[in-house]
């Protein structure tokens, strides 16, 4: 990547781990998220009924795909689906391209279980498409309602790390000031709308950044592994992360309407959050950055821990995954987290560095890269 700073945004976008927090959910369930950008994939068909083959229940697309939606339709695999980007500026201009959108892409397929539409991926609010976000989103929700599904689907954006000023200790962490004029607006829709919060969270390319002062099991949540920060004891990286998010986005709700805070029963029980996570396998080892990017007390070892993307330690990390969302974070004890994992398979076309086409935790073959379980 060219700088420290792009590279994070996009160790954001790859090893992500999609998961939302709710107190109605009795186990973190697990999906993982079906990229098509490779040369020797299955066909949707294929894919689907692999997913039903290994108990997946939750399916993440980037964007709307016929082929798959058809193949969907009656399976009741709950699908969280993406706005495509060059969308985002007629959806946040015109309500009419709105119903459109959702006449084409989610009413047409009635027995698809649709749960969530993510309007806009990890944008830069300085990007010339930040401005878009926020009422294309009102534009979707509002012909979503129109619709008569208002009661099933939900309305959200993806957040991407690098908003944050700083996310450990979790306490101490907040969004920049420059963001708040996109933020704040989104997550008073997010708590109005009672949606969650899409977010990322790379306890992967955090070790890529900072291997200096992080060691593998902590990021591998690997038990007996915790650090305390803050004067909390965290278990694993993975739960740093997500309490940074929550704890930045509770100061902004918090700054915005301090009493609806106190008072609402959502914000008591705590916001709702989605969010994405992965590992790569494979490919050329990163090299440390030459300094630390996050405030951990250093660590002498951690420089000894070796490269992280080994099919070894990708399936240490998923499966640690699949037993810390059932059990919630110290921000958030006992509310399990639905979790999304980048990605369903090794996707040969992925631009970036050669570890990102190897995020996959099936082979192209349709065959597992290692052992896992999905509950």
């Amino acid at each position: 990547m060219a700088s420290t700073d792009n590279h994070l945004k996009l160790t954001v976008l790859l090893l992500g781990l999609l998961f939302v927090t709710s107190l109605h959910l009795t186990a973190g369930q697990v999906g993982t998220f079906f990229g098509r950008l490779g040369t020797n994939l299955p066909g949707p068909a294929a894919t689907v009924t692999l997913y039903q083959q290994n108990n997946i229940r939750r399916m993440r697309l980037f964007d709307p795909h016929a082929p798959t939606l058809r193949a969907l339709s009656g399976t009741n695999i709950r699908l969280m689906m993406g706005v495509s980007h060059s969308d985002l500026r007629d959806l946040a201009n015109c309500p009419q391209a709105a119903t459109v959108w959702v006449r084409q892409n989610i009413l047409r397929f009635p027995n698809v279980t649709f749960r969530y539409i993510i309007v806009g991926n990890e944008i830069d609010p300085n990007s010339e498409l930040g401005p878009f976000v926020f009422p294309a989103m009102q534009n979707v929700y509002r012909a979503i309602r129109a619709a008569g599904q208002g009661g099933r689907v939900q309305v959200s954006t993806s957040i991407q790390i690098s908003l944050l000023s700083q996310w450990s200790p979790p306490q101490a962490a907040a969004f920049k000031c420059s963001v708040n004029w996109f933020i704040r607006p989104i997550l008073e829709f997010m708590r109005d709308t009672r949606a969650p919060m899409h977010i990322n969270v790379f306890p992967f390319y955090a070790y890529l950044n900072d291997r200096r002062n992080i060691n593998l099991s902590f990021a591998l949540l690997q038990p007996n592994s915790g650090v305390v920060l803050g004067g909390v004891y965290y278990d694993n990286l993975f739960y740093v992360i997500h309490d940074a998010f929550i704890a930045s986005m509770t100061k902004i709700l918090a700054a915005a309407s301090p009493l609806s805070l106190q008072q609402t029963p959502e914000m008591k029980s705590g916001m709702k959050v989605s969010g994405t996570t992965g590992i790569s396998s494979g490919g050329k080892h990163a090299a440390p950055p030459p300094k630390p990017s996050i405030p951990f007390e250093r660590n002498t070892t951690a420089l000894s821990d070796g490269p992280i993307n080994t099919v070894n330690n990708a399936r240490t990390y998923i499966n640690n995954l699949m037993r810390v969302v059932r059990t919630g974070t110290p921000m958030r004890p006992g509310q399990p987290i639905e979790t999304f994992i980048f990605a369903m398979f090794d996707e040969n076309l992925r631009p970036g560095p050669e570890y990102e086409r190897h995020f996959g935790i099936f082979l192209p073959n349709s065959q597992p890269k290692f052992p896992f379980r999905f509950r």
